[in-house]
């Protein structure tokens, strides 16, 4: 079984979009070089804002 660890000892990372820091999840063990955003919600706000200035 694998060890627990404290949530206060897991990684962290701030949102691009609305600089709040989000903890590693287990689903982004093996992307989590390269998540960004901290929700979906996020994520689509940023392309939006692309969109706009685009």
């Amino acid at each position: 079984m694998a060890k627990m660890r404290k949530k206060s000892d897991l990684p962290t990372k701030l949102c691009v979009v609305c600089d709040r820091p989000f903890t590693w999840r287990k689903k982004w063990e093996k992307v989590w070089a390269d998540v960004k955003y901290c929700s979906d919600a996020c994520r689509m706000k940023k392309r939006a804002r692309e969109a706009q200035t685009s």
